[in-house]
């Protein structure tokens, strides 16, 4: 049996005409499927994913766009400030401390005592005992010279005059000795006074040979510090005017000042061992018929 006759027209009209309906129908069905809403995407087509939009700039931004992407203007005028009027070169200088008020200091209350001078003046060091006087007023009897804080045995001469003897061992050294006045209890005293104790004199000589004498009287030879003269003295002699020779050995030669009684003792010393003329240490002479 024979579905379709190419040869009768209505066959043929029939057919283009359903092949008019079935083109139509896939047309209207892939607009369905492929062109509608975004909302509802097909199967066959994946939901395209949505893009930040863009916000445009300036005077460039649509209107459609939301209020929170709006431009802000700000007005771009400056208020205008007064210029300080200072100097750009200054610095800042802090303010000068001010000083704290002191109270005028007590006035020293004037001594009971007078203290004006003391006699002698002045000693020389490594001397013996002396008597010591203090001259000035207002003095009563147990009242004591008071030397370097060590109270001394005093005898009251007047109320002028104090005297006491000083030992040869609190001037042992050179420098001032303050004097005071005072009495046991300290109720009165008196203004300080100074006694000053200066160097003695010293013999300017070098030991530098030794002579030796079967008799013992050995001579000691003596060199002059300032014009390197050298000088043979023998015990008993008198040097630079006032320093006795009082022994020799080949260690040392000791010196006696004749004003001051002070012992001066000069030890061997080989600084001029070079100098001219100088004899040997332990130089024998023959003994004398």
């Amino acid at each position: 049996m024979q579905l379709f006759d190419p040869k009768n027209p209505n066959e043929k009209k029939k057919m283009i005409a359903a092949a008019v309906l079935g083109l139509s129908a896939i047309i209207v069905l892939g607009y369905l499927f492929l062109g509608g809403s975004p909302s509802k995407p097909t199967a066959n087509r994946p939901a395209t994913p949505t893009s930040t939009p863009r916000v445009a700039k300036g005077p460039d931004l649509p209107e459609e766009t939301p209020g929170i992407f709006q431009p802000i203007d700000y007005p771009r005028a400056i208020p205008a400030v007064a210029e300080a009027n200072r100097n750009i070169f200054a610095y800042y200088e802090a303010p000068k401390p001010v000083p704290t008020p002191q109270p005028p200091p007590s006035p020293t209350p004037t001594p009971p005592l007078v203290a004006n001078s003391v006699s002698p003046q002045s000693v020389y060091a490594r001397t013996g005992d002396f008597s010591l006087q203090v001259m000035g007023d207002k003095f009563v009897p147990g009242v004591n010279i008071v030397i370097d804080n060590r109270p001394m045995q005093t005898r009251y001469i007047s109320a002028q005059q104090l005297a006491t003897t000083v030992s040869s061992e609190m001037i042992a050294n050179p420098g001032n000795r303050q004097i005071v006045l005072r009495n046991a209890n300290g109720s009165l005293y008196s203004n300080p006074v100074n006694l000053m104790v200066t160097p003695p004199p010293l013999p300017n000589y070098n030991y530098v040979g030794l002579i030796g004498k079967p008799r013992a009287n050995d001579l000691a030879v003596l060199q002059d510090k300032n014009s390197k003269e050298l000088l043979n003295v023998q015990r008993g002699d008198v040097v630079g005017g006032r320093f006795r020779v009082n022994s020799i050995s080949d260690k040392d030669v000791v010196l006696v000042d004749t004003n001051l009684k002070i012992r001066h003792t000069i030890n061997f010393t080989t600084e001029t061992a070079n100098a001219p003329g100088r004899p040997t240490r332990r130089a024998p002479v023959d003994e004398e018929p």
